[in-house]
């Protein structure tokens, strides 16, 4: 490799690294000793101000960034839940389909009667393992045409977006 490679090289490495950093958010929380109000905010407190948390980490805001547009756009007006048991093959091939079209979804494991009986009264019938709830459109037990259909009408895409990290089975 020669330098002007070598130089090139280093300089991207460093951009990439500072924009990594820059994504990383430092918020403070402290108790305002006027008011009694709990204050969180991402400049310090002021000087003198007692038991002050720090926490540092990636900011909402950036998270919801490397979404594509679209894809945020639909997860806000339609979030997506699905609803499922230990050990079903049915739930593993759900979970693919999500995945698979890249659907940011949240999961529901279900571990008893109560949380199925439940379930059916929220979908207005008979609870079927796995079931999913896109917005405030429901279908129980697994089709992936209608399932398809659903996350269609939403406008979720129908391939996952580059660099989208499908979500894992829920550990019981």
């Amino acid at each position: 490799m020669d330098t002007t490679s070598a130089l090139r090289f280093a300089c991207i490495a460093t951009a990439l690294l500072a924009a990594t950093a820059a994504s990383a958010q430092i918020t403070y929380r402290w108790e305002d000793p006027r008011s009694g109000i709990t204050v969180i905010s991402d400049r310090p407190p002021p000087p003198g101000t007692r038991d002050v948390t720090v926490t540092e980490g990636p900011s909402i805001a950036a998270e919801q960034q490397q979404l594509p547009y679209a894809l945020r756009q639909a997860s806000e007006k339609f979030p997506v839940t699905l609803f499922t048991s230990a050990n079903c093959g049915a739930c593993e091939q759900a979970r693919a389909l999500l995945n698979g079209r890249g659907v940011p979804f949240s999961e529901k494991l279900l571990t008893s009667q109560e949380e199925l009986t439940a379930l059916g009264r929220q979908l207005g019938g008979d609870a079927v393992l796995p079931s999913i709830s896109v917005g405030r459109q429901n279908a129980a037990g697994f089709a992936a045409p209608r399932w398809n259909e659903l996350l269609d009408f939403a406008g979720y895409p129908v391939s996952a977006p580059y660099g989208f990290k499908p979500a894992a089975a829920p550990s019981q």
